[in-house]
């Protein structure tokens, strides 16, 4: 008996699987903090804390999207890390340049300093593997037609 195979380009295997599972670490650390700190001493840092709860919610959409198959799931993907890329861009030189703007660190601060810099290399990786040919052709079959991978491209068959 034959085990059954992932499809070539699905997520959820290879380099995939642990991107989602680092996702999966961010958004229970990131939902749980911030849901903490806003429910507690909101008005100690409530530009970190407001930061942070974005920072979840990037997450959370990052996490279904990329645990997804199909078009729609894969520009959401590729939106939801695009900003979770200039939000850790943005917010990482923003903490460096107006630290008193930050009297508690969120997960974006000094570019994820506090969490390894995970949160500046994860939507990279995340995007790399979105936007390799591997990645590309986890569209369904019903889609890979007209799936991300091949965009802008016509069959002479059918032009």
């Amino acid at each position: 008996m034959r085990r059954p195979t992932a499809h070539p380009g699905d997520r959820r295997h290879g380099p995939g699987r642990v991107i989602l599972a680092l996702y999966l670490v961010f958004v229970i650390g990131t939902v749980s903090r911030s849901a903490a700190q806003i429910s507690t001493r909101f008005e100690e840092a409530p530009l970190a804390y407001t930061l942070s709860a974005i920072a979840a919610v990037v997450y959370v959409v990052a996490l279904v999207s990329l645990s997804l198959r199909g078009r729609a799931a894969w520009w959401v993907s590729l939106v939801a890390l695009s900003v979770e890329l200039v939000g850790v861009l943005v917010v990482g030189t923003w903490s460096y340049l107006a630290p008193q703007m930050f009297p508690d660190a969120t997960v974006w601060s000094h570019f994820g300093q506090g969490y390894l810099f995970i949160p500046l290399v994860l939507p990279v990786a995340g995007l790399w593997w979105l936007l390799s040919d591997r990645g590309a052709r986890a569209v369904s079959a019903g889609d890979a037609d007209t799936g991300p991978a091949t965009m802008g491209r016509v069959d002479e068959g059918t032009a």
